[in-house]
C-alpha cells in the first residue's frame, strides 16, 4: 500500500467543512475554468482562421498565375493553358488547377449603374469552391452548345442595383468596339469580405473569351489549390523558378496580406491571454498547497516524529494537488466541449457579417490542440504543486507539534 496515497486520501476526506475545504473548491474551479476558457478560445481562434481563410481560398485559391502587367491591370494579356497546366500537375502537392479570365463591365438596371468586374470560370477544369458561399439561387450552369448567360452576384451588388434571382440586367464592357450582354441572375453568394463582395461577378469564362475573341486554349490565368496550404512558401518558390520568365505567381498571403496580418495579430493576443490564465492557475495551486501545509502543520510533526520522512509527506500532499488537477480538468473539459458542442450545432451566439465576415462565432474541432493544452495545463499543475511541498523540510516535528 502507498502510505502518501492513503494519508492523501483520507485527508480529502477530512476537509469537509473546513477552510482547506473552500480552498480546494477555489483550486478546481481555477483550474477548470482556465482549461475551458483555453479550449474555447482555441477553437474559435481556429474556427475565425478556418472561416476565414476558406472564403479567401475560394475566391482565389492558394497561387495565381498570370502574364506579368506593368500596368498592374484587373485584365491582363492571356496565357495558353494547355501547356502551363500540364506544367504545373507535375508537381505533387497540387491539388486542383481552375482557369479563369477577368473583364470589367458596368452593369445598367433601369434604376442602378455599378461598375464590377465579371470573373469568368471553368467549372469543367475541377468544381468551383465558390459554390460554399452561395447564400440564395443556383450555382452557374455550364452548357456544352454555348456560353452560359448565368452569373452570380454578391449580396451587395445585388442590393444596390435592386436584383434579385431570375432578374436580367444589362452589362455594358468598355472596349473597341463597345459590346452589350444580357446576363440572368442564377444566383447570390456572401463571403463577407468587402474585397469580394463589392466588386466580383462570377460568370462563364467562354464569354470573356468571346468578348476578347480568344480561341478556347486562352486564358486569362490560372489558380492553383495545394494539398497542404501549409506548403505554400516552399512549393511556390520552386514553381517560381520552372515558370517561363514572362509569368508571375501570386501568393494569396501577399494578395490579401491585411487579413493574413490581422489573423497572425489575433493568433499572438490569444497566446498571451492563454499564458496568463495558466498564471493564474498556477498562482491558486500554490496559494491552496501553502494553506493546506500550513493548516496540517500539526500533522506533519507528527508524522516526522513517528518516523515518516520530508519525501514520503511531500508524496501526500503531490497526490493531494494532482487530485484537485484532474478533477479540474476534467471539469473544464466538459465546459468548454460542451459549450463549443452547443455553438458548433445550434448557433448560440451570432454575429454582424459586416463587422465579422461571419454570422455567427465559428468552431474548429482540432483534438490535437484540446490534448496539447490538457498536458500544458497537467504539467504546469504539478510543477506549481511541487514549489510549496519543499517547504515541509523546514518544518521541525517539536516547533509543528506545539504549532496551533
Amino acid at each position: 500500500m502507498n502510505i502518501a496515497r492513503y494519508i492523501s486520501h483520507k485527508i480529502d476526506g477530512a476537509d469537509s467543512g473546513s477552510f482547506t475545504s473552500s480552498v480546494t473548491k477555489i483550486a478546481i474551479i481555477s483550474v477548470a475554468l482556465g482549461v475551458a476558457v483555453m479550449i474555447v478560445s482555441f477553437a474559435i481562434l481556429e474556427g475565425f482562421r478556418n472561416e476565414i481563410q476558406s472564403k479567401i481560398f475560394s475566391f482565389g485559391s492558394h497561387m495565381q498565375i498570370s502574364k506579368y502587367d506593368t500596368n498592374n491591370s484587373l485584365e491582363v494579356e492571356p496565357i495558353g493553358e494547355p501547356r502551363l497546366v500540364s506544367e504545373l500537375r507535375r508537381f505533387p502537392q497540387v491539388k486542383a488547377i481552375q482557369p479563369f479570365a477577368r473583364k470589367t463591365a458596368i452593369i445598367k438596371t433601369r434604376d442602378e449603374v455599378l461598375g464590377v468586374v465579371l470573373k469568368g470560370i471553368d467549372e469543367k477544369t475541377s468544381p468551383s469552391t465558390m459554390r460554399q458561399n452561395l447564400v440564395s439561387g443556383k450555382f452557374l450552369s455550364f452548357p456544352d452548345t454555348s456560353a452560359s448567360t448565368d452569373v452570380l452576384l454578391s449580396r451587395k451588388i445585388a442590393d444596390k442595383l435592386r436584383l434579385k434571382i431570375g432578374d436580367e440586367a444589362l452589362f455594358y464592357f468598355i472596349q473597341n468596339p463597345p459590346r452589350v450582354r444580357k446576363f440572368q441572375v442564377k444566383g447570390i453568394y456572401q463571403t463577407g469580405l468587402d474585397e469580394f463582395d463589392d466588386v466580383f461577378v462570377l460568370g462563364d469564362i467562354r464569354q470573356i473569351r468571346e468578348l476578347n475573341a480568344w480561341p478556347d486554349s486562352l486564358v486569362g490565368g490560372v489558380e492553383v489549390v495545394l494539398r497542404n496550404f501549409k506548403q505554400l512558401d516552399p512549393v511556390a518558390e520552386s514553381m517560381y523558378e520552372n515558370l517561363p520568365y514572362n509569368l508571375k505567381l501570386d501568393k494569396i498571403t501577399e494578395q490579401y496580406a491585411q487579413l493574413f496580418d490581422w489573423l497572425q495579430l489575433l493568433n499572438r493576443n490569444v497566446v498571451i491571454f492563454l499564458l496568463l490564465i495558466i498564471f493564474v492557475a498556477t498562482f491558486n495551486m500554490v496559494a491552496t498547497i501553502f494553506i493546506m501545509i500550513l493548516e496540517r502543520t500539526n500533522m506533519i510533526g507528527v508524522l516526522k516524529a513517528i518516523g515518516a520522512t520530508d519525501n514520503q509527506i511531500r508524496s501526500m500532499f503531490f497526490f493531494r494537488g494532482l487530485s484537485l488537477t484532474l478533477r479540474g480538468m476534467l471539469y473544464g473539459n466538459l465546459v468548454g466541449l460542451g459549450f463549443c458542442a452547443l455553438q458548433y450545432f445550434f448557433h448560440l451566439i451570432p454575429l454582424d457579417p459586416e463587422n465579422y465576415y461571419m454570422d455567427r462565432v465559428p468552431i474548429h474541432w482540432d483534438p490535437f490542440i484540446i490534448v496539447v493544452l490538457n498536458v500544458a495545463t497537467f504539467c504546469t499543475s504539478l510543477l506549481a504543486v511541487l514549489i510549496p511541498t519543499y517547504l515541509i523540510s523546514r518544518i521541525r516535528p517539536v516547533t509543528a507539534i506545539k504549532f496551533d
